[in-house]
């Protein structure tokens, strides 16, 4: 269980964890008038209604800037219904010593931060036996959304947890219970029991705007009702936990504040802050929260039927670059290429194939890859959606039955490679050396093997490393290393500037496009 943030990282694959918000108009007014009222507020004398307002804590606002004198209001109206939440769970976590007192992560400083990074990923007791559960006790912050106590939350903030206490701006404490979780955008729903009418709050209507004004309010570092304002810096940041868009705010927010909500100045929540992003693990200026149009939609599914229900095609995908489009013989770079279909996925079972790019889902035209991936969770299980996909030069339409979109462990189970036999040969093209990956000594069956890179050329440019493995060129599945020359002299063929190679680091895959030499 981790109440803190999740720490974005700025070289961060494109999956692993973290969070979203919203906006206010204002009256016009001619120059003249503009600064008349500047003048009327600058001369004011000290004994004059907005001096005695603003000694008194109103919550004044200029009547030519829209920006309040005072939150005071404000936060008195919301903080009723921002809670604190602590959680008491147990975690499995791994010893720093192997058995006889060695270290279990020799070369890193005691203290050094990495340790806890790579505790993290080491949580699978069969892959080190040296880990042990241990009970915790932790904190976060939540807002009630309705009278009869219903509690919006992070789910980082109550995964695992054996007791959930939530304590109101009275000091009143409460036992609560989870209704539902939903780890792709971070949202869990509880519910307090007992039967009274709870202060709540609603969420905006409209999305929050870049330069619009939030008051952050929660528990960080367990000191509860702390109220903090900003303003919204950005919208749609992609903060690498799946294809939801972000709200990037500078209202101070630090460990503590997962879960708690972002007001605009009608006190209305406009995101739930969710990350932060921070060297030191404190705020420096850069939070991120779920907006709060996604989180309305989360928690309606939650509350509901306990869980959410997404559409899901079984696909690896990346973007499509200019050299990649320019490669395929597509007119502009759009739409999501194919790199990888789940043996037991929707895709592969109706047609989608590797090397694929799709375009358009239900004639509405995909931009990129978390464009596509947006619509396919948009879009109901069991239910057919016509998918139109760029395929050697041509356009086909493919019916697909989308599937539910899995739990981690079933997707991990799903996203299997079958290995094929190939055959050795040794060459060089395009400024690397190759030899079959199944005679290499190693665990790839498939493939040609990259065992060195000229250095300065275009592969090692693209970043192609020594290791890597090719599986396709041109369309061509690669078994040996003469097949990738089968693909150049294809796309040469074909009068292509760039020949397209499907390349594997690793457990990812990835496309890219190498410019051919003339003649």
């Amino acid at each position: 269980m981790n109440t803190s943030f999740p720490e974005l990282k700025l070289d961060r694959n494109a999956h692993d964890r973290m969070s979203l918000n919203r906006g206010r108009g204002r009256k016009r007014f001619t120059t003249a008038a503009m600064v008349m009222g500047f003048a009327a507020f600058a001369l004011a004398p000290v004994g004059s209604a907005h001096a005695e307002a603003a000694r008194d804590g109103s919550a004044l606002v200029a009547p030519f800037l829209g920006a309040p004198l005072s939150f005071a209001d404000l936060a008195r109206k919301v903080k009723p219904a921002v809670v604190s939440i602590s959680v008491k769970g147990d975690v499995k976590t791994v010893s720093r010593e192997l058995p006889g007192g060695r270290d279990a992560f020799p070369g890193l400083p005691k203290d050094s931060p990495f340790r806890e990074f790579f505790k993290k990923f080491n949580q699978d007791p069969r892959a080190n036996p040296n880990l042990r559960r241990r009970p915790t006790q932790s904190q976060g912050s939540g807002f009630i959304i309705s009278a009869d106590g219903y509690v919006v939350t992070n789910n980082h903030v109550i995964d695992d947890a054996k007791k959930i206490t939530v304590t109101m701006d009275d000091r009143t404490k409460v036992t609560a219970k989870v209704i539902g979780t939903d780890p792709r955008t971070d949202i869990a729903l509880l519910k307090m029991e007992g039967k009274r009418s709870y202060p709540f709050v609603k969420f905006a209507k409209k999305p929050a705007q870049v330069g619009e004004w939030v008051l952050a309010v929660g528990n960080p570092f367990g000191l509860g009702g702390t109220v903090t304002a900003g303003i919204v810096s950005a919208r749609g940041r992609d903060i690498g936990s799946g294809p939801y868009d972000y709200l990037q705010i500078d209202a101070a927010v630090n460990r503590g504040n997962s879960g708690g909500p972002a007001f605009n100045l009608s006190g209305d929540v406009v995101g739930v802050n969710t990350a932060i992003f921070s060297p030191s693990g404190g705020n420096v200026g850069i939070a991120f929260a779920v907006p709060a149009a996604i989180v309305t939609d989360v928690v309606s599914e939650l509350k509901s039927r306990g869980s959410v229900s997404r559409g899901w095609l079984g696909v690896h995908i990346q973007n499509v670059t200019d050299d990649i489009a320019a490669s395929m013989g597509m007119d502009d770079a759009h739409g999501a290429l194919v790199t990888k279909v789940m043996p037991d996925g929707p895709a592969a079972r109706d047609g989608i194939q590797v090397g694929d790019t799709i375009i358009a889902v239900n004639n509405l035209k995909i931009e990129d890859s978390r464009d596509l991936a947006r619509k396919i969770a948009g879009l109901d299980p069991k239910t057919s959606a016509k998918i139109k996909v760029f395929r050697q030069g041509r356009e086909k339409v493919v019916s697909v039955r989308l599937g539910l979109f899995p739990d981690n462990k079933k997707l991990a189970k799903l996203d299997r490679t079958d290995p094929k036999p190939s055959v050795p040969e040794k060459v060089k093209s395009l400024g690397m050396s190759l030899t079959s990956a199944a005679l290499a000594g190693g665990k790839e069956q498939t493939g040609a093997l990259i065992t060195e890179i000229e250095s300065g050329s275009e592969a090692a440019n693209k970043g192609i490393q020594q290791g890597d493995v090719i599986v396709e060129v041109a369309g061509i599945a690669v078994n040996t290393p003469s097949d990738v020359e089968r693909g150049v002299k294809k796309a040469k063929k074909l009068g292509r500037k760039a020949v397209l190679l499907r390349i594997k680091s690793g457990e990812r895959q990835r496309y890219l496009a190498l410019p051919l030499k003339k003649g």
